[in-house]
């Protein structure tokens, strides 16, 4: 029994040979865990560049290299309508913005002052030049025409009596003449009846000049009485009727509730858009310079226009210099005072 004993525990003890023969086995174990490790981490690696796609891994002897992927290439074809390598005009990057202007524009009124007593138009009514537009009262022009006609006609009344009286003169010097060669008329007599008749003369040539002066001024009342009716001075659209029957209109403000016209007339076919371009950015615009308009009640119209003028100053406040841009369609959706924005074309 005790020597079963003994062999068991014999057993059971570490030979010293035996532990220095296993040492060195132990750094192979460590190198192995590492490279298996290292290979796990490279196959890893290899897996999520993979799906990136960016690059060429390499995992250990074995590993498979893995292609880059190909860059994006965003296509550059030509575009639809324009052939290739041909001369296109673009947009030059400058926008301003302005507003539509009417060239031709006007505060209609009378030339003298007066009483209105009827108005012929309206807001937005089309007037064609010469319309009356309306009438001030007119009553004491006709009654000064009427008074200048009837000194026309007293005029010419007193020429007929002064060539009535002319030819009985002529009769009497002819008569005084016979009788002085007869000398049975003095020498006197004779002279008083020429004088007579050449004063007759004179008087008809006075009376004759006035019937021309009242004949002017016939014609001038005419005129006056005319300058009551108001007329449009050009085709054009009633944008604000001023006055109302009965009030007082003068051509020149005397304040109080005098108004100085009758309506506001825009000539629709004189519209076109006024910019103000920064003066840093002049040099880009020239005349004749084609540009896309759009007004900001319509975004989605593209109007073709192109630049008329460059008016020789700027605005010392903001540093702006104005541009004059013509519209080359006329439509009646385009009205004054309405915002718009253009875009200028390099072409």
């Amino acid at each position: 029994m005790m020597d079963d004993k003994r062999e068991l525990l014999r057993s059971l003890r570490i030979d010293q040979d035996q532990r220095r023969e296993d040492a060195p086995s132990s750094p192979r174990r460590w190198l192995s865990l590492t490279l298996v490790f290292v290979l796990v981490l490279g196959v890893g690696a290899a897996a999520y560049l993979l799906g990136r796609g960016d690059a060429t891994v390499v995992a250990g002897a074995d590993a498979p290299a893995l292609a880059p992927a190909p860059p994006r290439s965003v296509a550059t074809g030509p575009v639809a309508g324009v052939p290739p390598n041909s001369a296109m005009a673009r947009p030059s990057g400058l926008i301003a913005s302005g507003y539509v202007v009417a060239r031709r524009t006007a505060t209609v009124s009378a030339e003298i002052t007066g009483r209105v007593q009827d108005v012929l138009v309206d807001d937005g009514m089309v007037v064609r030049q010469g319309q009356e537009v309306a009438r001030l009262d007119a009553t004491l022009a006709r009654i000064d025409l009427e008074l200048a006609r009837a000194r026309v006609a007293s005029a010419a009344a007193q020429i007929d009596a002064l060539i009535a009286d002319l030819k009985d003169a002529e009769r009497i010097v002819q008569r005084t003449s016979s009788l002085s060669r007869a000398a049975n008329a003095s020498e006197a007599d004779l002279t008083r009846a020429q004088a007579r008749a050449e004063t007759l003369r004179a008087q008809i040539r006075g009376a004759r000049a006035e019937l021309e002066v009242a004949r002017i001024s016939v014609d001038r009342q005419v005129e006056t009485v005319d300058r009551h009716i108001i007329r449009a001075p050009f085709d054009g659209v009633v944008i604000d009727k001023n006055a109302q029957p009965g009030e007082i209109i003068s051509p020149m403000s005397s304040g109080g509730f005098t108004r100085t016209g009758v309506c506001t007339l825009v000539d629709m076919n004189s519209l076109e858009v006024e910019v103000d371009v920064n003066e840093a950015n002049i040099g880009r615009v020239r005349p004749g310079q084609p540009v896309e308009a759009v007004l900001d009640a319509y975004p989605d119209w593209k109007i073709k226009a192109s630049v008329i003028a460059i008016i020789p100053t700027a605005n010392r406040d903001k540093a702006t210099i104005k541009v004059r841009i013509g519209l080359a369609e006329k439509d009646p959706r385009v009205l004054p005072e309405m915002g718009a924005k253009v875009t200028f074309i390099e072409s």
